[in-house]
Order: C-alpha cells, then sequence, then structure tokens
C-alpha cells in the first residue's frame, strides 16, 4: 500500500554511513571490532555491566532462557499483548508458556495477576515493556525476588525509558532489546542482551557463537549453542544511530508532545498514557472508544494518505499457539486493548507538520 505518510521509517545519517564504510573497507564483516564498540557504548548509555550484541532481540530472549538450563516442565510468565516473539522463544528454550493478563494502564503484566499464576513449575517472569512504557517492573522485581524466581525483561520496545532513574531493561537478571527498522534505534536486523552478572555474560558470548569463545580458542566448544553473532556491518549501523540517541530520543519525545498536545481534545481516541516522562516512545498509540470500529479508522486513514497498525493482536487468540494456552484465561484486558489498540506514524524524522496531518486525518477518520 502506497502511503503519503508511513507508520514507521528508519532514518540513516552520514555517520552511519561512514562507520558501514569503514566496515567494508577493512574486509572484515564478523567477530570484528565494530561489535565490541557498539556493545561498550550501548553498556554505557544504560549503565550496565554487559551488552552482547545478537542477532535480533528474539535471539537475545532466547539465549537468556538457554542460560538458565531450566527442564522441560519450567513454566514461564510472560503477557499476551506483545509481538509473537516473546512466546515463540520461549517455546524455543523447551519451556511451557504461561500467560497472564496485563495492567489497563501501562499495559504490561499485571502484578496481581503474575502473584496469582505463580506455581510449582513457574521458573521465570518475563514482562514486556509495551510500546516503550514500562510495566510496574519494581513490584515485578519484587515478586520475583520473593518467590525466588528470574526475572528477563523483554525491553525490545522500550530503549530509553526509565523508571527513576534507571533504564529498563536493568531492573532483571537480563534485559531484551531489538533494533528492528522501526524500533528507536536500528541495525536492520539485530538486538542486545544486557546484564550485570558476569558468569551470565559469558555464557550469552559462547552461546551466540556455537557455544565456543569469541577469542583464540575458536575450535573449543564448552556449550549447545547457535549462530546469533550481529554482523559488523550492522553493528557499525547501531554504533552510529546509539551514538546520536540523546538526539533521537529527544526529537521522539517533542513528537509524542506534539501528538499529545492534538489528541487530547479530539472525540473518539485517547493516548495508550498520560505521560511522557522518562518515556522513550518506540511507537505512538491511541485507544479507540469501545463503540467505534479501529478497523474502519485504519481503512479512512489509509484513503487519506496515512499508514495505521493494529497493535498488538493477543497472542492468546492466535491459532498457532491459542492450543496451548487452551486452560488458560480468560484476559479480558489484553483482549479489550487489543480490539482498540491503534499506532499512528512515529519515526525519528517524522516533522511536526507530517503529525498536524495525521491528526487532521484522524479527526476526518473518526467523524465517518
Amino acid at each position: 500500500m502506497n502511503t503519503d505518510i508511513p507508520l514507521a521509517q528508519p532514518q540513516i545519517e552520514e555517520g552511519e554511513r561512514a562507520l558501514v564504510n569503514e566496515v567494508l573497507s577493512s574486509g572484515m564483516l564478523s567477530r570484528g571490532p565494530m561489535v565490541e564498540r557498539f556493545e561498550a557504548i550501548f553498556a554505557e548509555t544504560l549503565n550496565a555491566r554487559h551488552a552482547i550484541a545478537v542477532s535480533s532481540g528474539s535471539a537475545a530472549l532466547h539465549l537468556a532462557l538457554k542460560t538458565l538450563n531450566l527442564p522441560g516442565n519450567a513454566e514461564i510468565i510472560t503477557s499476551p499483548f506483545t509481538v509473537p516473539a516473546t512466546a515463540n522463544m520461549i517455546l524455543a528454550a523447551g519451556c511451557r508458556l504461561r500467560f497472564c493478563d496485563i495492567n489497563p494502564v501501562h499495559l504490561g503484566l499485571c502484578p496481581r495477576k503474575v502473584a496469582a499464576g505463580i506455581n510449582e513449575r513457574t521458573a521465570a517472569v518475563i514482562p514486556v515493556h509495551v510500546f516503550g512504557q514500562a510495566a510496574d517492573i519494581q513490584s515485578l522485581a519484587s515478586i520475583c525476588q520473593d518467590e525466588n524466581l528470574v526475572l528477563i525483561e523483554d525491553a525490545c520496545e522500550a530503549l530509553g525509558t526509565c523508571v527513576q532513574g534507571k533504564a529498563l531493561g536493568t531492573f532483571g537478571e537480563m534485559g531484551c532489546f531489538g533494533f528492528y527498522p522501526n524500533k528507536q534505534i536500528t541495525t536492520g536486523e539485530g538486538g542486545m542482551l544486557v546484564t550485570d552478572n558476569d558468569a551470565l555474560a559469558a555464557t550469552v558470548r559462547r552461546l551466540r557463537n556455537h557455544g565456543r569463545t569469541m577469542d583464540g580458542s575458536w575450535h573449543d566448544q564448552h556449550d549447545i549453542g547457535l549462530n546469533y553473532r550481529l554482523p559488523e556491518l550492522s553493528a557499525a549501523l547501531g554504533l552510529g544511530q546509539i551514538q546520536r540517541f540523546p538526539e533521537i530520543a529527544a526529537q521522539r519525545l517533542a513528537l509524542a508532545t506534539h501528538y499529545r498536545s492534538r489528541l487530547e481534545s479530539m472525540a473518539g481516541v485517547a493516548p495508550v498514557s498520560d505521560n511522557d516522562k522518562d518515556i522513550c516512545w518506540f511507537a505512538w498509540v491511541v485507544l479507540v472508544d469501545a463503540d467505534r470500529c479501529r478497523d474502519k479508522v485504519i481503512d479512512a486513514l489509509a484513503s487519506r494518505g496515512v499508514q495505521a497498525g493494529r497493535y498488538f493482536a493477543p497472542l492468546h487468540q492466535q491459532p498457532a499457539l491459542s492450543p496451548l494456552v487452551a486452560d488458560q484465561g480468560p484476559f479480558p484486558v489484553a483482549e479489550s486493548v487489543g480490539k482498540r489498540a491503534l499506532a499512528l506514524p512515529f519515526f525519528n524524522a517524522m516533522t511536526m507538520q507530517q503529525v498536524d496531518t495525521v491528526c487532521d486525518a484522524l479527526a476526518e477518520a473518526l467523524s465517518v
């Protein structure tokens, strides 16, 4: 579908191009210095001890779970209101999937539901920080500590968001980030796992490289691993992006603030949150009033040259997953939000004039 204003669009500047050309000129396309430079600045940005670059956010989640060596009957609690990757990686790690409903305000796991869902098989909790907004991570961390559970943060949408000055992704034992082209920063495809645990970091570094270390003992396999390495070209792109992340975060905050000012008096929709403080939004999402059809609004926007998205279809209702969780639920909050959530165009290079165009088109679409 051709649209005048896309839902998302990567922003690649001259700094990134120069770093990519540096890799091309070096002839070293894998296992080179660019990955290490990207990891170092990423860790510094989050104030994390270790940052390990991998081929995707999904890979980061998979490796986080593999480090735990869990038995096959172990259950992992997560949210049904997210992309399939979170659930897919739990299953890929050989674990059982346990959904709990979300909080209607921050759209992350509801701590009360999580506490009620813990049983003797529960091994870990994976909260998802949806759209860049923080789940109630402090309450969830407290529950995990009390119940001796591992906390793994799916922060793939939440780079730059903080809670009381502490970056999301650093509250749990491990935090996972993704760099798909619609994220705050991009490497094309790619991800990062962060942790303050030296032993876990060493294990993840081996597991991403077929169970081998990245140093001189290249042929010594210590674990059953995978090829989840991030190529040098992708790392160069990510390095350029993370170096200008303060500029990126400021632009996204300005866009969110302008969207909010335009939408606060618009009938029929409301932003998913009434607060932008310390939030680096991944997507700008509104909830369409329950008495309106969200999908008709999307079609009306498309006819006006504005692309919009359905974020997210609850996972427990998906054909591939519903048989696995048939004894769970219902999850009324996730189901309600899933029918009403509407993602509007939001990307680093977006202009305030484009925000105005989108909001004008939305007002017209809601009046149909």
